[in-house]
């Protein structure tokens, strides 16, 4: 299975990765987009969408051996994933770390970011939260100068409804090793199929 962790920049998505590693068995395997490949110094959202690609492949490999791919530490929506070539051949599940505005704002200014681009961040949060639920919320975020080899059709034009569903963990007042925590139980659940699963193939259903 691919387990995708979601989030905006400062919710914990690195944090939630390496405090879960500790926590799961060896069926294990975590990554994010600088452990799949070398980063561009520009790095572009088509670079992103054929990176997700890998990750996607590496599961497949994972699944073959019984194992699971944590995919954590990057801004990667469920959608890339879902529209990811090789991504009808594995069962994906998706948790999206979600934050406040007092808290995120807190935390990217103790980062350094700079205060013109906080409301960026803090859009993209926005965003986020829509996409886990409506797949239809402003879709050209992500399929606008798009890796050519990405298959929207999977799931472009759906509406809300319960095929479209993921596990949400608001971050806001966790500590790192909390968050961790709460990662890997939820690892836990996806496998044994007590969290929102898009089994391979779903949208064919």
């Amino acid at each position: 299975m691919l387990l995708l962790v979601s989030g905006a920049s400062c919710v914990g998505k690195t944090t939630a990765r390496l405090h879960a590693r500790h926590l799961l068995d060896d069926t294990y395997e975590t990554a994010e987009l600088f452990t799949l490949g070398p980063i561009p110094a520009v790095p572009t959202l088509a670079w992103r969408h054929e990176q997700v690609e890998v990750a996607v492949r590496r599961a497949i490999a994972l699944a073959a051996e019984g194992r699971h791919l944590l995919f954590a530490g990057d801004p990667v929506p469920l959608g890339e994933v879902l529209a990811a070539p090789s991504a009808d051949q594995i069962d994906i599940a998706a948790c999206l770390l979600d934050i406040d505005e007092q808290a995120h704002v807190a935390r990217l200014a103790r980062r350094g970011e700079p205060a013109e681009l906080i409301p960026r961040h803090r859009a993209y949060a926005d965003w986020l939260r829509a996409h886990a639920t409506d797949p239809g919320h402003v879709t050209e975020a992500i399929t606008t100068d798009a890796w050519p080899a990405m298959r929207w059709d999977r799931w472009l034009g759906r509406a809300p409804g319960p095929e479209w569903a993921m596990t949400v963990l608001d971050t806001s007042r966790l500590t790192p090793e909390q968050v961790g925590a709460e990662v890997a139980d939820w690892c836990r659940r996806a496998v044994a199929g007590n969290a929102p699963v898009f089994r391979a193939g779903w949208f064919l259903g």
